[in-house]
């Protein structure tokens, strides 16, 4: 199993309105190093949700569900959409200012690489993460 991160604006999708939804696949990826991320996601692998922009923080954990294949909202086949369900929301979300603090964590993409908007997690940090949520 394999770990990882996707941002959200909330404005644009958020937590809440993926958890109404049950179901969404993630599109609008538009950056070869995330699309890359994407095609690696596997199905069952654990995703955080985290909020950008204002909030800047994870919300929840949701699953994949359907590994990758062509994005439906675009004609260009160079750009993949990967399907995934909403697990859990944590019981606190966990800022990005709390994520930098934290020693455990000082190395992942959203503190090395904050434009990345699909990015791979160890199991570690991803647990790091979930222990902070859930505290």
């Amino acid at each position: 199993m394999n770990y990882w991160l996707v941002k959200s604006e909330p404005s644009e999708y958020s937590w809440q309105q993926f958890v109404k939804d049950g179901r969404t696949h993630w599109d609008g990826v538009r950056n070869y190093q995330a699309r890359n991320n994407l095609k690696e996601m596997k199905v069952g692998d654990l995703v955080l949700f985290y909020h950008s922009v204002k909030a800047k923080e994870v919300i929840g954990i949701a699953r994949v569900v359907r590994a990758y294949y062509p994005d439906p909202t675009t004609d260009d086949d160079r750009w993949v959409v990967t399907d995934m369900v909403p697990e859990e929301e944590l019981a606190k979300p966990v800022s990005l200012d709390r994520i930098k603090k934290d020693p455990r964590l000082e190395n992942i993409a959203l503190v090395r690489q904050a434009r990345l908007s699909v990015m791979p997690l160890k199991r570690e940090e991803f647990d790091a993460i979930v222990e902070m949520g859930n505290q």
